[in-house]
Formats: structure tokens, C-alpha cells, sequence
């Protein structure tokens, strides 16, 4: 994995190419999914989260086109940090954005293909797919509330020495 250092300066240090960065050079890292870890030069702690929510920012101030996040979606995601049970959050929103990223590629490659299907059969595939996946996603969250609600069975005794009554009569 490479190893970013960031100096109190505020600059950011490739170690293996032995060179400063920026920003938009850690994104195309990303982009090429080049594995990193950004780390303060002095004390080691991990800052990767943090540079990565500064490459958020900066893209999102770049061009209006690229805006992924509304003002409305960021209050959302504010109010989702004050709630006293916090909702799986994090977990959904990869999982989706993974499942976004993947139907992209596969639609990519099918039009690259020159698409055997009629997009209307694609269309409905990925939908399909769409269903799948939430239903999967909200049946696991459904599950696992359930199972935190659940009391604990586990500290209640059980005989299993008990064996069911034997029928002294004989088939006969």
C-alpha cells in the first residue's frame, strides 16, 4: 500500500515516487484504484478519511455539473449523525454506490457490445437487479434488528436429558 505522508504544512508526500502530490493526484490514484494511506508525518495517525473528504469537497466546489450532494441530502446526513439509534447508514450507502458503479460497467460493456438486447430488456434486468439487492439489503437490516430485539434465550436452561415418553405397546 503507498504511504502518503502530510507535513504539518500542509503538503502531502508520495513516498514511493519521492515526490510531492496534491490532491488531484491522490484522486487519480483513486481512480485507478491504487491503494493509499495518508498519514501525519510526525505523529502516524491515519488521515486517509479525511484527505478523502477533502477530494469530496474540492470536486464538489469544482464545476456545478459534478455536485453529488445536495443541500438538502447533506442536512439529511447531518440529522442521521444526531439520531440516538443511528441508522446503518455507512453500510447502505457503499453497498448501493457499489451496486451503482457495477450496473454502470455493465451497461457500458453491454452497449459496447452493440447490445444484444433491446434496452428495454436491459432496463428491466437492472431494475430486477435493483429489487433484488434492497430486498436483500432490508430483509438483513430487518433481521438484524430483530435479533437485537430479540431477548436472550441462550441463558435459559434447557433439559436435553428429556427424552420424549416410550410407548410400552408394541405394533402389533
Amino acid at each position: 500500500m503507498r504511504v502518503i505522508r502530510k507535513y504539518a504544512n500542509r503538503r502531502l508526500y508520495d513516498t514511493q515516487q519521492s515526490r510531492y502530490v496534491t490532491l488531484e493526484d491522490l484522486r487519480h490514484l483513486i481512480l485507478e484504484e491504487e491503494p493509499f494511506r495518508v498519514e501525519d508525518a510526525k505523529s502516524g495517525e491515519d488521515l486517509t478519511r479525511t484527505i478523502l473528504l477533502s477530494i469530496i469537497i474540492e470536486q464538489e466546489q469544482g464545476d456545478g455539473e459534478s455536485e453529488v450532494f445536495s443541500n438538502d441530502l447533506l442536512a439529511q446526513l447531518i440529522r442521521v449523525y444526531d439520531m440516538t439509534s443511528p441508522l446503518p447508514l455507512s453500510r447502505y450507502l457503499e453497498q448501493g454506490t457499489r451496486l451503482m458503479l457495477s450496473q454502470q460497467k455493465r451497461m457500458q460493456d453491454q452497449w459496447k457490445q452493440a447490445v444484444r438486447n433491446s434496452p428495454i430488456e436491459v432496463m428491466r434486468d437492472l431494475a430486477e437487479e435493483n429489487m433484488h439487492f434492497w430486498k436483500k439489503t432490508f430483509n438483513k437490516t430487518d433481521q438484524d434488528a430483530i435479533e437485537k430485539d430479540a431477548p436472550d434465550n441462550r441463558n435459559e436452561s434447557t433439559d436435553e436429558t428429556e427424552k420424549p415418553e416410550k410407548n410400552d405397546k408394541t405394533p402389533g
